[in-house]
């Protein structure tokens, strides 16, 4: 039987989750093809290792991921898993079907996707969502990439939107009882700072602001959290990829190439895991967990080893010297909360 992981409760919601989850943005086909095989195999192996929180989006391979992710966990039982997909796109027929490509994904569908944060927006990118997942509930929400880098010009009328219309149509679910909590999807410092509070939230899913690489918003958007009640899910806690990998020239940060002083920083962190006999997955994983906003964190895998190897992280034994060692040589913040 695999080790149980421990669950905390979202927010002021009836809604607990497991402290580790499965995050599906690599079967979109980030950086590599995926088989259909060997995404059967990942998300089974994630649920044989006792993974019961699955996370996922219209935006991860244009449907893909919601696609591969609903074959294969609709044929489990309902009530043993938590299922989290995001809204704000809406996925549509592009205008020359076959010459898409799109611009982000290197696989993935080929549908074009606009932004919409309006109520009938949310309500349609909902419903599609189930749709591809061929499942009937969701357990939560997140509203997705309402930041600057991804708006643009749009930015402040994509906030009204969704300050005046779509949350409405996520309170309404939630009050009907279809979803469990409301959260927004977050990628910067600032965007948790100040996107964030614009409306109530259950959690936000931060996917790279606070990692073992970078606590910026340790004490601001963070602690703005735990002091509004807000949950904290990691959706990123190896940097998109240099914490798993450890330091080379192939090494990803922030959903690219990772760039020279993170590559020293990663070495510097290494040094100290090697002293310490201690895995950077296994740190990495770890560190997050203890803050007090946080209630898990949803790593992504696209080999079943991959997923193997994340949950060996996670209760891997650390000891406690590691942590003051590199609070001692400045790698990670002095007030950062340490297992």
């Amino acid at each position: 039987m695999p080790k149980e992981f421990e669950r905390r409760r979202v927010g002021k919601t009836s809604l607990t989750v497991p402290t580790f989850g499965y995050g599906s943005a690599h079967l979109g086909e980030l950086y590599n093809l995926v088989t259909e095989e060997e995404s059967r195999a990942t998300i089974d192996a994630a649920w044989n290792a006792g993974v019961r929180l699955y996370d996922t989006a219209p935006w991860y391979g244009l449907g893909l991921a919601e696609h591969r992710l609903g074959y294969s966990l609709r044929q489990r039982p309902r009530d043993e898993y938590q299922l989290i997909t995001k809204v704000g796109r809406i996925l549509e027929r592009p205008f020359d079907p076959p010459t898409f490509k799109s611009q982000m994904w290197l696989g993935g569908m080929k549908f074009q996707h606009r932004y919409d944060y309006s109520y009938d927006g949310i309500m349609r990118s909902y419903e599609q969502s189930m749709m591809r997942l061929g499942m009937n509930t969701i357990d939560a929400l997140a509203i997705h990439d309402l930041d600057a880098a991804y708006q643009g010009p749009d930015f402040d009328y994509r906030k009204k939107d969704l300050v005046h219309s779509g949350i409405k149509a996520l309170e309404e679910l939630k009050k009907r009882g279809e979803i469990k909590a409301i959260g927004m999807g977050i990628n910067t410092k600032e965007a948790l700072e100040t996107v964030a509070p614009l409306v109530d939230l259950d959690f936000v899913l931060v996917a790279m602001p606070y990692t073992l690489l970078d606590q910026g918003p340790l004490h601001t958007g963070m602690a703005d959290c735990v002091k509004r009640g807000v949950s904290v899910i990691i959706g990123s806690p190896l940097a998109s990829g240099i914490l798993a990998t450890g330091s080379g020239s192939t090494s990803k940060y922030g959903y690219a190439n990772a760039p020279e002083e993170i590559q020293k920083k990663v070495r510097d962190i290494e040094e100290i895991c090697r002293a310490h006999d201690v895995k950077l997955p296994a740190a990495a994983l770890q560190f997050v967990l203890a803050h007090p906003a946080v209630v898990s964190e949803i790593p992504g895998a696209v080999k079943p080893s991959e997923v193997e190897a994340n949950v060996a992280s996670h209760h891997a034994p650390i000891p406690k010297g590691f942590w003051a060692d590199l609070k001692a040589k400045g790698l990670i913040d002095r007030d950062a909360p340490t297992p």
